[in-house]
């Protein structure tokens, strides 16, 4: 088990991370209040601005990379999970000046899916949106596939050129074709010796033997090219350059930006050892490096290991790499002054306290079992929902860890969290949609990742636009399932057979409208039968979306976690129709 410095609440992690960072440089940042979202407090005017944003837990990236020359505002997002389409939005608009706003962020499934509905809510407000997704780890996906591979390292490369390019004053059409050709000329390849531990999991999200290594994993434990032995620094080095220059097809003559980064733990001796070995590669084929740097930018808390970032270089790529920034941890050249002076009132540091515990006592109507679900029902099963699925992270991050990044079971809890805390203040509620779309909306707000996008909409989208009632009984239920489908399809493009929740909710539905016309319980029973055949089937399939996808057939023998939690939520659903709760 991995030794962590936390407290003891560490579902508060981020929220805490991030005081102490604003706190400690507050000279240079104002955080947004009531996202986990900051700004340079001398963020750029009448420019392009520039957001970026993803996953905490991988710092300094994002947060250190916000600053003069750098980007003007940061979304972070929970543990390895992208931020929320609302965070994204409100680190935004403080920054905005009318000329537009370019977000810069990985290549992920959840990242691409929370800024994209972030920049149509702000296209919606008159704000002018682009964007750019870094895709440097060449080893993530083959070449036909380039737009599926991962950001990481490369973000440092590409966000340093777009900040420029943003200073410059370009229109947003060229700061974006400028950052893109960054993007494009930058690739990446990793290796990792020590596994990561998420925080408030018991065990690390992969395990690697006391004498192997991956090459090209991610840095949240994807898999990579190979497994295999450890080796000595020479000989992992030859590897890995050998890969970057068939992927860049690096020439004598060609001119690089090099960076060889820290996953976490590997101390800069070993990094710099890694780079001297690198050199008399480099040097041997008459590669040139512009400009180099040895430091741990992009991390995955104590990971072992480390990767090489390159970026070929041209004239106009050197002017913008070459121009000043300043951020606590990044910077090039002189900014001269970096902040104006601030006033007594942002001198103090407000810690709001958490709100005391909520009554989260689960009541029903009537004892036995239940035709309708009454607004008050619908509230006390929903809040019945959170707390199984809370019970369940454990057994959610196993099933994720298996194939993903052992996220899936802390978002989930987190997520239900916040719903059930919600849904306890809404005693006295009567629209049974209203109940279900808050729940949703607070998933969703909360969640961060795909995930959140996901199975907030499961309750919010279904519900959106309904009639306001003060009962459903099963055909209602049948309907409101149906439209979360559809519009979870429309938003994540899943099929039945991608390995996902999909598998899971699909046939529930298609079991929910066959069963049309028989008693609530009757049609539950179906729907949750049907769930739990869709989660035994994913054990058949390869992924095709998420971070279990680059296993290809690797993925085969282990069930999909996403939908296991929604045959977790209609197992939920039965079990308080039928008067048989879990305790």
């Amino acid at each position: 088990m991995a030794k962590k410095i936390l407290n003891k609440d560490v579902s508060n992690v981020v929220d805490e991370m991030m005081l102490g960072y604003l706190t400690a440089y507050r000279n240079y940042y104002k955080k947004v209040d009531g996202y986990n979202a900051f700004y340079y407090r001398n963020h750029r005017k009448d420019k392009v601005a520039m957001v970026i944003g993803g996953g905490s837990g991988h710092e300094p990236m994002f947060s250190g990379f916000c600053g003069a020359g750098l980007a003007d505002a940061v979304a972070c997002g929970n543990v390895c999970a992208s931020p929320n389409p609302e965070l994204i939005k409100e680190a935004a608009k403080p920054v905005d000046q009318g000329k537009g706003v370019i977000f810069v962020y990985g290549c992920y499934a959840g990242d691409n899916l929370n800024f994209d509905m972030a920049e149509q809510a702000l296209q919606a407000e008159g704000i002018k949106t682009a964007h750019v997704r870094v895709r440097d780890d060449f080893a993530s996906a083959p070449e036909e596939r380039k737009k599926d591979r991962r950001g990481i390292a490369g973000d440092v490369f590409v966000i340093k050129v777009a900040g420029a390019a943003c200073d410059a004053g370009f229109d947003l059409e060229e700061v974006v074709r400028i950052t893109e050709k960054a993007r494009d000329n930058t690739s990446t390849i990793g290796i990792c010796t020590i596994p990561c531990t998420l925080p408030g999991n018991d065990k690390p999200n992969f395990e690697l033997g006391e004498d192997e290594m991956e090459y090209g994993m991610g840095i949240h434990g994807e898999a990579g090219i190979e497994r295999t032995k450890m080796a000595c620094a020479e000989e992992i080095v030859d590897r890995m350059y050998a890969e970057l220059k068939k992927e860049m097809d690096l020439k004598e003559g060609d001119e690089i930006c090099v960076l060889v980064n820290g996953l976490g733990s590997t101390p800069l001796l070993e990094l710099n050892l890694v780079y001297y070995d690198l050199y008399r590669l480099l040097s041997k084929d008459k590669v040139k490096v512009y400009d180099a740097e040895i430091k741990p930018y992009v991390t995955s808390m104590e990971m072992g290991g480390f990767s090489i970032t390159a970026m070929r270089m041209d004239d106009e790529l050197k002017k913008y790499y070459d121009m000043p920034c300043y951020s606590p941890y990044y910077a090039k050249g002189s900014v001269g002054a970096v902040a104006e002076s601030l006033s007594e009132e942002e001198e103090e540091l407000i810690l709001a306290a958490q709100d005391e515990e909520a009554d989260f006592s689960v009541k029903r109507s009537k004892a036995g079992i239940l035709t309708e679900l009454t607004a008050e029902d619908a509230r006390n099963m929903l809040i019945y929902i959170a707390s199984k699925v809370i019970d369940k992270k454990g057994f959610l991050t196993d099933i994720d860890s298996a194939i993903g990044d052992g996220d899936h079971g802390i978002g989930m809890a987190g997520g239900m969290r916040k719903a059930r805390r919600k849904l306890a203040s809404m005693i006295g509620e009567t629209d049974v949609y209203k109940l279900f779309e808050t729940a949703g909306k607070e998933m969703l707000n909360s969640m961060g990742g795909a995930s959140g996008v996901i199975f907030g909409s499961l309750y919010l989208e279904g519900a959106k636009g309904m009639s306001s009632t003060d009962a459903i009984k099963g055909d209602d239920l049948a309907v409101m399932e149906e439209k979360s489908l559809k519009a979870i399809q429309e938003l994540g493009k899943a099929q039945v057979g991608d390995k996902t929740m999909v598998d899971a909710l699909s046939p529930a539905v298609d079991a929910l409208n066959a069963a049309k016309g028989k008693s609530l319980l009757e049609m539950l029973q179906a729907a949750e039968d049907a769930a739990k055949k869709g989660v035994d089937n994913t054990k058949n399939y390869v992924a095709k979306f998420g971070r279990a996808k680059s296993l290809m057939e690797r993925a085969i023998g282990h069930q999909d976690a996403g939908a296991t939690s929604v045959w977790l939520i209609f197992q939920g659903m039965r079990e308080y129709v039928e008067d048989k709760m879990s305790k």
